[in-house]
């Protein structure tokens, strides 16, 4: 199921939630600059304005999560599913938070086998395990478990360590951390963050290349090595 290396895709399609986030919006802008879709479907809660992007073929599917299984139709026909769906619990509560990166993904997920994809990409976490006491970490495991069971012919997690990147909403505290980070990151550069746009690279070369499995799960450094199998834009 992977793509070709541009000229609109083959005709292949692919899906992408999350992508108002930064991982989504540097995903977006990797396959749209890259071309390697013919059809690139957002599927999310509100329409987005996506400006210069406007060029491409995008579509866009707005859902109910609530409802998800009303809209089916959303998650038909795509090859390739790329998951950067989250929350934070500051944001939505705990329950909010397991509701969305746990329940919302695990859903889209089993709603897409049903749809033809057959090669999922499912952005997680660094220290993902369902038997953590942290929620954050328990929640991640718990839904890398049941994507991993639904059977999709590959199936890819990553799992990236601290995100670096330069968000549209205001988090102080994590700004803050991303300074400290951002300097560390320039003597270990590999261990304890990695740039959102790395991983959207390393998505899309996951896609690219072929797999070692029919489930993949890559670390941190692992990210940082796909993602340079994939140049820059530009480049």
């Amino acid at each position: 199921m992977a793509a070709g290396g541009g000229g609109g895709g083959g005709g292949r399609a692919c899906f992408v939630l999350g992508a108002s986030g930064e991982t989504g919006r540097a995903l977006l802008r990797e396959l749209l600059a890259r071309q390697l879709f013919a059809r690139v479907t957002l599927v999310g809660r509100r329409r987005l304005s996506l400006g210069e992007e406007t060029g491409a073929a995008v579509e866009q599917a707005v859902v109910d999560f609530e409802r998800l299984s009303e809209h089916a139709a959303a998650f038909q026909g795509h090859d390739v599913g790329f998951c950067c769906l989250g929350t934070t619990r500051a944001k939505a509560g705990a329950d909010g938070f397991i509701r969305v990166d746990r329940d919302y993904v695990a859903q889209a997920a089993e709603l897409a086998w049903a749809g033809g994809c057959r090669h999922f990409v499912l952005q997680s976490s660094r220290g993902a395990n369902p038997h953590s006491r942290f929620l954050y970490l328990r929640v991640k495991g718990e839904v890398e478990n049941l994507v991993q069971a639904i059977g999709f012919d590959r199936c890819t997690i990553l799992r990236p360590a601290v995100l670096l990147c330069k968000r549209q909403e205001s988090r102080p505290t994590e700004w803050m951390a991303q300074q400290f980070l951002g300097v560390v990151a320039r003597v270990f550069p590999t261990a304890y963050s990695v740039p959102v746009e790395t991983v959207a690279r390393a998505m899309v070369a996951s896609v690219l290349q072929p797999g070692e499995g029919k489930v993949e799960v890559l670390e941190n450094g692992a990210i940082h090595e796909l993602g340079k199998a994939v140049p820059p834009q530009g480049t």
